[in-house]
This record gives structure tokens, sequence and C-alpha cells, in this order.
């Protein structure tokens, strides 16, 4: 059992860290668009120059770059680890099962308290098309690429070192959630749902040891609620006000069946992973990646110099 004050650091640390992480890519995105739009809105050139920081973000975060001594442990932290075909098959079944529940529990949601679209979206009736689209897709990649990074990466990895797994998700998935609150709102019903993404990504992520895993279903989460739900949400019906029409049954049925089929896709994605690291089927055991799991640091019983 770790100390009173260990956990406090790990869980002040991964604030701290996951914090700032996050609001470096939402930054540098919100100030290249704004600016963006302001003077040259016919050419969408924050797309391309974000891209490239993107890259050098996580490339950074993945061990790449000075100093060279925190190298190690700057990869062991982001544990963008490489997943076998079977492992990407069933981290994508369960992070896309669990997306197309939580659609269905955000409608619900909307329409119980009211409460819905995403506010930091302005209005861009005045602008280009396409410049709309490119910069909305780039958003849809930002959030992901950064969140993954600072919360499942970073946050998440930290906490597992000294909590156990279920805690550790758990604590990332509150982190996570109100990370959103300055942005979407401190309403109970937004922070429920972010707090339950980031449990479905969380689980994804350890089960499949990658903050890999849960990416493509978070991108493809952003560009659904971009495109497909929150312009939506002001017409949604309020069922205190107009009664609980058929599609409000229908996306109660939606989060709860997707929910069960997301659970039944972690359960296998679990075993694949146990059978990979066992060996299963071969008869020989798999000699563990040390690399993988973290820096000599960690393997020695050391913290990680970050």
């Amino acid at each position: 059992m770790r100390s009173f004050s260990s956990q406090l650091g790990a869980v002040l640390w991964s604030i701290l860290v996951a914090s700032l992480i996050a609001i470096f890519g939402a930054g540098v995105w919100t100030a290249l668009i704004s600016t963006n739009l302001r003077y040259t809105p016919a050419i969408p050139w924050a797309v391309p120059v974000m891209a490239l920081i993107l890259w050098a973000m996580w490339a950074y975060l993945g061990g790449k770059g000075w100093p060279r001594r925190t190298a190690e442990a700057r990869r062991a932290y982001l544990r963008a680890n490489r997943l076998s075909p079977r492992l990407w098959m069933w981290s994508l079944l369960g992070s896309i099962a669990s997306l197309i529940a939580l659609a269905g529990l955000w409608i619900v949601l909307v329409e119980l308290v009211g409460v819905g679209g995403n506010p930091t979206i302005p209005d861009y009736s005045q602008y280009p098309w396409y410049t709309v689209v490119l910069g909305l897709m780039m958003g849809s990649v930002v959030s992901p690429l950064t969140e993954e990074a600072a919360f499942r990466g970073y946050a998440q990895v930290k906490l597992e070192r000294v909590f156990p797994v279920a805690v550790a998700v758990l604590i990332a998935s509150l982190v996570f959630a109100f990370w959103h609150g300055p942005t979407q709102g401190f309403y109970w019903s937004k922070l429920l749902f972010y707090f339950i993404v980031g449990i479905a990504f969380g689980v994804t992520a350890t089960l499949a040891n990658s903050s890999l895993a849960a990416l493509p279903a978070h991108i493809l989460g952003d560009l659904t609620f971009f495109f497909l739900i929150w312009p939506f949400d002001k017409t949604r019906p309020l069922v205190w006000r107009d009664g609980a029409n058929v599609w409000f049954w229908i996306h109660i049925i939606q989060a709860a069946l997707f929910a069960v089929l997301a659970v039944l896709a972690f359960r296998r994605l679990a075993r694949t992973a146990r059978n990979l690291r066992t060996g299963s089927g071969s008869g020989q055991p798999i000699e563990p990646d040390l690399e993988a799991i973290g820096a000599p640091e960690m393997r020695e019983g050391r913290q990680p110099d970050i």
C-alpha cells in the first residue's frame, strides 16, 4: 500500500500535468483558428499549422527531443504502445459501442435536463463552408489527441502506479469530467456524461495498455457530436414539458443495449490482452517487453524523472 502523501502527490501531479497538456492543445488551436477566421477566413491555414504542432507535441510527449534524460519517462507516461490486430479489433469494438451508447445517453440527458450543445462553438455562418468544415474536423482531432495523451496517458499512468487500476481510472475520469466544465458548463448532466466517457476510454486504454486504443473512437465521437448531435440540441423536446416521445425511449434502449455490447467487447479485449501476455495457444510464455511497460527507473523500483 502506498502512503497517503504519495497518493495525494500522484493525484495533484496528474491534475497539473494533464491540465497543462490539454490547455496547450486547446489554447494553441483556439488562437490559430481565431486568428485565421478573423484575418484570412478564405484560406484555412490554421489546419495544416495545427497538424504540425500536434505531431511535434505527440512526438515530444512520447520521448523525442530534449532533454534526453527524461525521454524514457515521457515515453512511458504517454503509453502509446503499438497494438496487435486483435487488440485493435476489440479496442475499436468496445470503444465504438461505448460511443453509440454515450450518444444515446447524451440525447436522453438533454431531453431530461434541457442543457445541451457545445457553447464554445461560435456562429460560423459568415465564413466559407470549406473553412468551417476543415476547422471542425481539425477540432475533432485536436481534442482527442491532447486529451488521450493528457488523461489516458500521463494522468492515468501516474495514478495506476499508486492506486488500484479501477481507482486510477475513476480518478482520471473525474479529472477529465471537470476539465470540460469551463467550456461545457458545470451542469450535473454534462459532468456525469464526461465522467462516463472517461471511464469508457480509460478502460479501453488500460486493458489494451495503450493510449492509442480509444483514439479512433474519440475522434469519431467528436466528429459525430460536432456535426450530428450538438447542432440539433436546441430543437429537442423536453420530457417534463412535452412528454416522452418514441425517440426518447429509442435512445434509452440504444444507450442500454450498446453499453452491454461494450462490456462484452471489453471482456474479450481483457481476455485477448491476457492471452497475448501469457502466450496462450503457443505453449510458450511470452517474456514481458520491459521497454513497453516503462522506463528503466520503473523497472528498478524508482520513480522516473520527468
